[in-house]
């Protein structure tokens, strides 16, 4: 089983960790990504991010100052930097040693200038949604840029953990980043909804939130077996079997 998340746009301070930590699988590509960024004046920069002066400022220098060496001085661990509803409900830093491995192997967190992230993975900070339209070469946008890569090592990833399926708990942002006509195994996406005025309504925080605690949910208990996610019933969510399809899941509250 291999879990996909959204990151988070706002990054955190995180703690000393147990565990080794990893090396990004697309080095080559982000850096490509950074140099094209780089060369951008600031002010091209905020009006392509759509961002205020001060975060404009603050990523303009995040990527001048971009190091091709990723260390415990430059960077952090992905699963622990990012900030944010679906990170606070994952709370990946007060897992176990053998829950953070697990996290290690079925976790992937996708990420528009590095492709795929482990939560182990260093990485330097940035800021970069998949949505943005940033030209590179004959690419028009990360898109086109990154196109099958992401899915062939998601594939590759599933086949390593002897898995048969992938669960979709990412935006449709970035999970526009992956084939799902190319993937090898079964998809199966994980909605979150809650009754309002008789309907039942995509409220994003809250949603957001349930993405990271079904997370959570998998890899505390090492689930392989997609029907063991029925069992969820965190912050008042339930299975509703009613609104499910075979391959969307909805839970309700």
């Amino acid at each position: 089983m291999i879990i996909l998340l959204s990151p988070a746009k706002s990054l955190q301070d995180t703690p000393l960790l147990a565990q080794k930590t990893t090396q990004v699988r697309f080095k080559q590509e982000t850096a490509t990504i950074v140099e094209r960024l780089r060369a951008m004046p600031l002010q091209d920069l905020k009006k392509l991010m759509k961002l205020s002066d001060s975060l404009a400022s603050l990523n303009y220098g995040r990527y001048q100052n971009f190091q091709p060496k990723y260390t415990k001085k430059n960077a952090q661990p992905a699963g622990l930097a990012f900030n944010g509803a679906v990170f606070q409900g994952l709370d990946l830093a007060s897992l176990s040693v053998d829950q953070m491995d697990f996290a290690q192997a079925h976790l992937r967190i996708l990420s528009g200038l590095y492709g795929v992230l482990r939560p182990l993975d260093l990485i330097q900070p940035y800021r970069l949604e998949m949505g943005t339209k940033l030209q590179l070469a004959e690419f028009k946008n990360l898109y086109a840029f990154w196109g099958d890569k992401i899915t062939d090592l998601i594939n590759k990833d599933l086949k390593a953990t002897n898995g048969k399926t992938i669960i979709n708990l990412a935006s449709k942002e970035y999970f526009k980043s992956i084939s799902p006509k190319k993937l090898k195994g079964r998809l199966l996406t994980i909605d979150f909804r809650e009754e309002r005025d008789g309907k039942f309504k995509f409220i994003t925080f809250n949603a957001k939130k349930a993405r990271g605690l079904m997370t959570r949910y998998i890899l505390e208990n090492k689930i392989h077996n997609p029907e063991d996610l029925k069992g969820f019933l965190d912050d008042g969510y339930a299975f509703n079997a009613d609104l499910s399809g075979d391959d969307v899941w909805l839970f309700t509250r």
